[in-house]
């Protein structure tokens, strides 16, 4: 009797500690501090010399796939009633992790068998299409984590810098997790390295080209954000990033520059190539 009354007495107390320990969203079991997400990410992924970009060791990846699938599964089992009780900045980086952590998940699917992650898409279905996990009580696609969560419902243009596409002309992906009391630090600092990154957006005698990033979600980043009515307030807000030079930092300043954009580089963010 004892011997029972002891082990339920410490269940119930571990039970406790989880719950009240920093880190542990009540109710859910989620580490939101992505501590085992952020181990794997600080082992494979690393930054170039230039600290603009990352590059994803794959194949390390792969060694620890295990270690990946079950951090997956622990946010697989997030259910829908236990996310919306989490404040704003918890569900958002739930969301950008789960939409990395799942991409990288894509990809080994067929890896080393693949250049891109374009030949893991077919002429009928894009790979952001792939309905290939689980996430708040469905099984779902990656677009739906971007283009129906993460855009409209919490209206941060910055998120575009958050999320990788297992390509070279994404963003950086982190060598470490998102987290609520970072996610404003990440979201900037992903913003001035990507803008600081000459071979996705630069400035010449003849105009400002920059990602098509900057193309293909314009509308997000013209809606008021930060004051931003038009595209050419972004790049007037990060003009000492963009420009060496005062003359060219005003020029940005005063939105006297042409924009164009630059041809995305969809060739897989492989370390090893």
């Amino acid at each position: 009797m004892n011997t029972r009354r002891n082990a339920i007495f410490y269940i119930a107390a571990l039970h406790l500690f989880t719950l009240g320990t920093p880190g542990f969203a009540q109710n859910s079991g989620l580490d939101t501090r992505y501590q085992a997400w952020e181990a794997l990410l600080k082992k494979h992924v690393r930054w170039l010399p230039d600290n603009r970009q990352s590059r994803v060791d794959y194949r390390g990846f792969a060694a620890d796939r295990a270690a990946l699938q079950a951090v997956l599964a622990q946010w697989s089992a997030v259910t829908p009633a236990q996310f919306n009780a989490l404040p704003r900045a918890e569900q958002m980086v739930f969301l950008i992790n789960a939409y990395n952590g799942f991409t990288i998940e894509l990809i080994l699917t067929q890896y080393p068998d693949l250049k891109s992650i374009k030949d893991l898409g077919s002429l009928l279905q894009s790979p952001w299409k792939k309905k290939f996990f689980t996430l708040l009580g469905e099984t779902r696609h990656l677009d739906w984590i971007e283009h129906e969560q993460l855009r409209p419902r919490y209206q941060e243009p910055r998120v575009h810098v958050a999320v990788n596409c297992a390509s070279i002309g994404c963003p950086a992906l982190f060598p470490q997790a998102f987290t609520a009391d970072r996610l404003e630090a990440m979201l900037e600092d992903g913003m001035q390295r990507f803008l600081g990154d000459r071979t996705r957006n630069r400035l010449s005698p003849g105009g400002l080209q920059v990602s098509s990033i900057f193309k293909w979600f314009r509308e997000d980043f013209e809606k008021g954000h930060q004051g931003f009515a038009r595209l050419e307030d972004v790049f007037a807000r990060y003009a000492n990033t963009l420009a060496s030079d005062a003359p060219n930092r005003q020029r940005l300043q005063e939105r006297h520059v042409a924009i164009s954009f630059l041809d995305y580089d969809w060739s897989l963010n492989d370390l090893g190539r």
